[in-house]
């Protein structure tokens, strides 16, 4: 089957509903991310549940420009200054980004959030966290923003997996999840949610699996990338010591595929790679070149003659 070319052309030739298209939907305009790094840390990491993270995290590998320890108004000053001289940029998404940005005191978190509010230009506010550090305090105070600026709540799914989840050491399951999701959904929020393919111990039917389950969440957004294997991390030994085995492009290319004609039409795609800077990314080596896996996976699409929703 064809995909609806009204739609298509609605995503702007693309077979899927992409994050840029949304905003220039959405404010008629170009709208650009300046991330950030308020420098909070994980309940994984401080010892609360535990202290290595997630067996696939490196906290650098966020790949932001202005970080921490630069204070948080000099990282949206010179994120905004560099966008505007590099994108004639005039209107700004504040992208809360490394660690889990709701992990500290409501009074921190509000004090934090509020800095956004001495920038002309910024009509966002993204947050990205985990489900288990969003109480209904936490939500309440994400809400508080609606009323000024759109507000993306980000959370960390990875996989709907328990086993996996354990396997990885995210330290939630998938019901917390579920939990902090349902209670978000019924606020003037957009819920938007991560998922990492190639996770050890899963192939395709345990992904597309994950996928079934997503497209039943009525997401606002949904973020994928590959298992991206980082410096420093838990995961560098296990790849190195071959215990571990990653996805081809090929494979990739074809589980995205699948994944995007599983979802909602009306789910904005944020995200189909990842990025981390190249000093620290270890494997698969074709994540460097994120333009080249763009055009595959729309390349895959159009050969199937496909788009987003085609099997809803």
């Amino acid at each position: 089957m064809k995909p609806d070319a009204a739609r298509v052309d609605a995503w702007d030739g693309k077979p899927y509903y992409s994050f840029g298209s949304y905003l220039r939907r959405r404010y008629d305009h170009r709208v650009w991310k300046v991330t950030l790094d308020a420098g909070m840390t994980c309940p994984n990491r401080d010892g609360r549940l535990g202290t290595g993270g997630c067996a696939y995290c490196n906290r650098e590998g966020h790949g932001i420009e202005v970080q921490a320890p630069l204070p948080l108004r000099e990282q949206i000053a010179l994120g905004m200054e560099r966008l505007r001289d590099k994108r004639n940029a005039d209107r700004f998404i504040a992208y809360f980004q490394a660690g889990t940005n709701t992990y500290a005191p409501l009074d921190s978190l509000r004090a934090t959030f509020d800095v956004i509010r001495e920038f002309d230009g910024i009509v966002a506010l993204a947050v990205g966290t985990r489900p288990d550090c969003l109480g209904e305090p936490v939500l309440d105070l994400l809400e508080s923003y609606a009323a000024d600026y759109e507000v993306w709540l980000e959370i960390g799914m990875q996989t709907a997996h328990d086993s996996t989840l354990e396997r990885i050491n995210r330290g939630h399951n998938l019901d917390s999840f579920l939990d902090a999701w349902k209670r978000a959904l019924g606020r003037p929020l957009k819920c938007a949610l991560h998922l990492i393919f190639g996770l050890p111990g899963e192939g395709r039917a345990e992904m597309l699996e994950t996928v079934k389950l997503v497209a039943g969440l009525q997401a606002d957004g949904i973020k994928i990338h590959p298992l991206q294997v980082l410096r420093g991390t838990p995961m560098e030994k296990l790849y190195r010591d071959g215990e571990i085995k990653l996805l081809e492009r090929e494979e990739y290319v074809s589980i995205v595929c699948d994944a995007l004609e599983m979802l909602p039409p009306e789910t904005v795609v944020q995200r189909l790679t990842a990025e981390a800077p190249p000093d620290i990314l270890v494997a698969p080596e074709w994540c460097r070149d994120k333009k080249d896996l763009l055009n595959a996976i729309e390349d895959e699409m159009a050969r199937r003659g496909s788009r987003q929703g085609q099997a809803e």
